[in-house]
Order: C-alpha cells, then structure tokens, then sequence
C-alpha cells in the first residue's frame, strides 16, 4: 500500500510539469521584438504569458497544465487591440505558426486551427465561383444549382469532422445562406442580406471571446450591396440600421461592446450621421442604462462636435472702437463666440507655443487670412499652453487673430468641451457659429477657402 502511495505521489508533479506549446515565426524578423498571449473570455482577456521574438522571428510559449483549453489572443505590437489575433486551444495539442504582416497567420500544426482555415479557405473559393457566375451573367441554371449543393455539402462536411471542437462554434458561425434553387442576382443578394446573421448565436461565449461578432458586424455593414451603391453613407447607413434590429439577440454586455466599435469606427471614418444615429437609436440608451458615464460624455461630446451643430460657446476679448469691433487699439471687450457678427466664417484654431507643428502652420495660416477680403473669415486662435509667456510674445506676430490663452493646455475648459487631443486643431463655422467643416491640417483649411470663398 505505501509503495502504490508513493508511485502516485510521484506522479503529480509529472503531471502538473506536462505541456503543450504555442510557438513560431514571424517575418519579416526585424519588424518584431515581443508576443503577448492571453486567455479571453466575454468578461476579460487574462494575461497569461511573454516570449521574446529573436532576430530570426522566432518565439514559443510553454503552457502546463493549468492552461486549459478555450480562445487565445496573441499580441505582438502597440497598440494592443489593433495588433493581434486568435488562436484556438484545445489543451490536447502543441500549436506551431507562421505570422507575415501582409498575409496573417498560417497554421503549420494545429488540427483545430487548421481545420477552421481550410474550412475559410474552401467556402471562400466556392463562394468566388458563385460570384463570377453572376459576374458573367451565366443563364444555366444547372451549374448554379451545382455551386450551391458543394456549397451546402462543404458545409455540412466541415460542421460534422469539426463536431466536438472548439473551431465548430466558428464553422457553425459562418454558415452562409444557401439557396435550395437558383436565384438571380437581385434576389440571391437580397437574401444574403437578410440571412446574413441567421447561424449567429450571440450568447455562444466562444464567439463572444473572440474577433468573430466584431468581424462579422463589420462585414456586414461595409460589404453588404456595397459594390452597387456610389453613395456608401447610405449604404451604410441602411446596413447599420439592420443590424441595430439583429443585435438586439444580443446580451446587454455583448451588444454594448459591439455597438461602441462600431460607434468608434464610423466617427474615426468620419460618417457623423451614423455614429450619432447608432447613438441616438441604442448605444446611449446602453451606456445610461449600464452607467457608464465615460461612454455618455463621448457620445454626447462627439454629437455636439458634429457638423450642423452650434459650436461650444466661450468668451473672449475683442477691440472696440464706439460701437463697432475693429481692429484698432481701443480697448479690449469680453464677448461670447455666439455673440460676434465680425465675418461670414470662422477659423477656430488650438495651438501651442511648444508645438512645432503649429509653429510651422499658424504663420502660413495668418498669411493666407491676409489674402482674403475684410469679413470674409476672422480666426480665434487658442493657445493651449501651461505658462502664457511664450505664447503671449508669439501672439504679437500674428495681429489679424483673436488670440485666446488657454490656461491649463490638456486641462483647459475650451479645449475640453471641443475635445481637443493634440494641436494644431481646426474647425470651421458659418456666421452663425455652426461647425461647417473640420479640417484635418493647414492644406484643408486653405483648400476649403480657395474652393468655397473664391
């Protein structure tokens, strides 16, 4: 008996110390110096381990046995959430890769990982024939009735080898919309948008942990009917109010995140009017429902930020002569921007003394400001800065602004309530002090004037 004890005493720490791997290479070698691996789950991405990338690309991860199995994210530059990908671990098998900046990731072991790629890689060559036949406007029915079937038949090989895996969350995912006869292309189209969520599960945690929601909502809003639209804001728009009726399947969890991507990714594009109607329509409902203040006040900054809307109000100091406000060296008056009737626009410009940029565009700006005719333009330039010495002696050379210090730089009010992250920052409003344009650099400031002003 004491010696059976001991045998299984031993064998513990054998087990405990048993692992698998997750190693390979990326190229170009040199553009890689770390990997970060984590376990994701809908709640959090746990940090699990780092592996130094060498000079000839390689790196490996040794995970025991506590490492179980479920979707990893491996990360392998800054920022975190733009440089990464999943990978599948079934906690049965040592995973080996190869990562290439302009062609991703390719398994060379990994029987869950392979298998989710050869399924990609399958449908994706039917469904490329099935988009030639329509290319070519092919009238015989019996071949695409033919593409369908080894369409439905590649699926439903796949869905029964992966049956038991990790990767048949992904196929079952990705099931397309098959028709059972031929269609014509407005109609096969028109399905495929429809269909196009109908094998999604939003409550799977598998596809919560991973890219896969986020991919296939972006998917849909930008790819759907895109190609025959020149119009993409509508297009958009129409796809992303769809899917605000789908996702409604969707944890509040779950639908928050999604929507906040998708929220962030059509400002970043600029589309205003679909980031504020996704706003307007649920995700501020969300994030005052969950309490995230956080997401209330970006929402609610961006949306007062857009174009058509009133500029944020603040007050300035002007020269006056009796009545009028000139340029003169009468005495200074404390106005409102809602209040000036100086020009037909305003350039409303942040900009900082320590800012090379700024220093090389504010000049540039001044002298195109002394090109235009008298109440066609006046520019209230902001100075965001921690000490006004500097910039106060800069402000001299620019006489035909309004200059305003900002107190405080990143803290001050006026930069805050137009969310100003870095400097030089523009916009552009009409005598009415409604934003009308918000350009990105000096050259579409001027271009904005030479193209509307001539």
């Amino acid at each position: 008996m004491y010696k059976r004890l001991l045998t299984l005493l031993l064998l513990v720490p054998t087990v405990l110390l048993a692992q698998h791997s997750i190693k390979g290479t990326f190229t170009p070698a040199k553009d890689f110096k770390f990997a970060l691996l984590y376990k994701v789950t809908p709640q959090v991405a746990t940090y699990v381990n780092n592996a130094q990338i060498n000079e000839k690309g390689e790196f490996e991860f040794k995970l025991d046995s506590t490492i179980t199995a479920g979707v990893y994210k491996l990360v392998y530059a800054i920022p975190q959430e733009d440089y990464n990908f999943d990978i599948i671990y079934n906690g049965k098998e040592d995973i080996e890769l190869e990562f290439n900046n302009e062609t991703g990731v390719k398994y060379k072991s990994s029987t869950e990982n392979i298998m989710l790629a050869s399924y990609s890689a399958s449908m994706y060559k039917i469904t490329d024939k099935i988009n030639a036949f329509y290319r070519k406007n092919n009238k015989k029915d019996a071949t695409l009735k033919s593409l369908f079937k080894a369409q439905k038949e590649t699926q439903e090989y796949y869905e029964n080898t992966a049956n038991g895996t990790i990767a048949l969350n992904f196929i079952k995912a990705h099931k397309p919309y098959i028709p059972n006869s031929a269609e014509d292309l407005n109609t096969y189209t028109e399905n495929i948008k429809k269909h196009y969520f109908d094998a999604v599960d939003f409550n799977n945690q598998t596809l919560q942990s991973s890219d896969f929601l986020t991919e296939h909502m972006f998917n849909y809003v930008y790819g759907a009917n895109a190609e025959e639209s020149e119009d993409d804001t509508a297009i958009y728009k129409e796809n992303t109010k769809n899917f605000l009726s789908v996702v409604n399947r969707a944890p509040t969890k779950i639908k928050k995140r999604l929507l906040t991507d998708l929220w962030q990714q059509m400002a970043d594009l600029n589309f205003e009017s679909i980031a504020n109607y996704i706003t307007r329509n649920s995700l501020m409902d969300i994030a005052i429902k969950t309490s995230d203040n956080k997401l209330v006040e970006a929402l609610t900054l961006y949306r007062n930020l857009s174009t058509g809307n009133k500029a944020p109000d603040f007050y300035l100091e002007v020269k006056q002569d009796s009545d009028n406000l000139v340029e003169t060296e009468e005495k200074l008056i404390t106005k409102r921007l809602s209040d000036l009737d100086l020009a037909e626009n305003y350039i409303i410009v942040f900009w900082s003394s320590t800012c090379s940029h700024c220093l090389e565009e504010i000049p540039q700006l001044h002298r195109l400001i002394e090109t235009k005719e008298k109440g066609l333009v006046k520019v209230i330039a902001i100075g965001l800065e921690e000490e006004p010495y500097k910039w106060k002696g800069l402000t001299y050379n620019y006489p035909k602004f309004i200059h305003v210090y900002g107190e405080g730089k990143w803290d001050n009010k006026i930069g805050n309530d137009y969310n100003v992250t870095g400097t030089p920052t523009y916009f552009v409003l009409n005598k009415n002090k409604e934003i009308v344009f918000k350009p990105q650099g000096f050259e579409e400031v001027k271009s904005f004037f030479d193209v509307e002003k001539e």
